[in-house]
């Protein structure tokens, strides 16, 4: 009984935010709580359940909140614009090293984690060239998805935050195993992006130009960079990476001091800091809530017993013999899973009821997390339908979602078969 209201309850949960009858903050509170009391329980159990979920995934949604702020005090104050102009300079005009440029200058933009910045920031610096010199604005939407996809595994992304909430974990177990298949895709990435620049060189050959990025800068923008600081910025990034990768301070504890460091050392004056928390606030409410809600739905399903009861209907399906494959088969798949399922549906829905069945079949669960990472909402968000950033992407660069998609779709997936390989080599996820 309690697994088929389990698994009603994440139909209708995927049924409602698919539909858009509710938004994911409301479903993922709403959802579980209505099932629960179908299930039999009272207010107070519901209320014990959903509070155990809260504290389960706070950690997360802490740092969450703080990786966020962190990076958008980074951005502001301009620690990638000197990355920016170097690769701008360099690439002249030769498309292949515009499109190979466009891929490099993605993919370190895009260690925020945030795709809809990322998107902003790399197409209002090299669309005009591309268009100044006549390279398919099909390859600038494509390469830049393509580039941003190893990156969104970074512990910080909305998706891998997901993951970590759902699998109750952080980013050492989570994340650290997966940093060889993570290089392996910017390898293929770069490889595609040469593959594409032969293409262009070929067929447009090379145009000599010049053209300054810092041109299409709005005033708020010039007055909150801080350019005396980007080496300070600089080491202080790559210290809180190296201290993150290590684990030797919890990830969320690390975000909160760096943040306040970075806010402190680049907007010394209080209206500055609050021009800047007021500017993110919006997104990272957005982001932070919907972990909270998250822990709600997950600690109700958890503690209610429903996702046990699901998973052990699964045990009994799948052969023991079988069970090994199954973290194989999702990253496989977790690519094109992009296109089905929002991070929201696939990471609530679908890897609790996955996670919980290798456990009873005496696989890690662990590895359908580090498995789905490898495409699900990482590679494959760029192309997804149901991510609004991607509909920001083709919109900038002026090209139509069916091209975009068709053009794109096999060199994406390209990118998880690779990550998955690799993973397979290094035991991030086994068979």
């Amino acid at each position: 009984m309690l697994a088929l209201i389990g698994f009603s309850t994440i139909v209708v949960f995927l049924l409602l935010i698919i539909t858009k009858r509710l938004s994911v903050i409301t479903a993922l509170v709403a959802v579980p709580i209505v099932f629960a009391f179908i299930a039999g329980f009272n207010y107070t159990e519901i209320g014990t359940m959903a509070l155990a979920g809260i504290k389960q995934v706070a950690p997360t949604g802490i740092l969450l909140m703080f990786a966020v702020l962190y990076f958008s005090v980074m951005l502001d104050a301009g620690l990638f614009d000197p990355v920016i102009a170097f690769i701008v300079r360099s690439v002249k005009g030769d498309p292949l090293k515009v499109i190979v440029g466009t891929a490099l200058l993605t993919m370190i933009v895009h260690l925020d984690g945030d795709g809809t910045a990322t998107f902003m920031i790399v197409l209002s610096a090299f669309l005009p060239i591309y268009k100044r010199l006549g390279i398919s604005r099909q390859i600038l939407a494509g390469i830049v998805a393509l580039s941003v996809g190893p990156m969104h595994l970074v512990p910080w992304s909305g998706t891998s935050v997901r993951g970590m909430s759902t699998l109750n974990t952080d980013a050492v177990h989570l994340f650290n195993p997966n940093i060889p298949a993570m290089i392996g895709g910017v390898c293929w990435v770069l490889f595609v992006a040469y593959i594409f620049g032969k293409r262009e060189r070929k067929r447009l050959g090379i145009i000599s130009f010049t053209y300054h990025h810092k041109e299409n800068f709005t005033d708020d923008q010039h007055a909150l960079r801080r350019p005396k600081l980007v080496i300070v910025n600089a080491v202080l990034t790559v210290s809180l990476i190296v201290i993150l990768l290590k684990g030797v301070v919890p990830a969320p504890v690390l975000f909160v001091v760096a943040s306040i460091i970075a806010l402190m050392i680049n907007y010394s004056k209080l209206p500055d800091q609050q021009k800047v928390m007021k500017a993110h606030g919006s997104n990272i409410f957005m982001v932070s809530g919907m972990i909270f809600a998250a822990g709600v739905y997950s600690g109700i399903l958890t503690e209610s017993k429903m996702i046990a009861s699901m998973a052990t209907w699964l045990v009994n399906l799948i052969p023991q013999q079988h069970a090994s494959f199954i973290p194989a088969i999702t990253a496989v798949f977790s690519m094109p899973a992009s296109i089905l399922f929002t991070p929201d549906a696939y990471y609530y829905g679908v890897v609790p009821v996955l996670s919980h069945t290798c456990t009873q079949l005496g696989v890690d669960p662990l590895e359908i997390g580090r498995a789905s990472l490898l495409g699900q909402m990482t590679v494959g968000f760029p192309l997804s339908p149901l991510t609004a950033s991607t509909f920001l992407l083709i919109g900038l660069a002026e090209v139509e979602l069916g091209e975009h998609q068709r053009f794109i779709f096999k060199w994406a997936w390209g990118t998880t078969i690779v990550m998955t390989i690799i993973a397979l080599l290094t035991g991030s996820i086994h068979i």
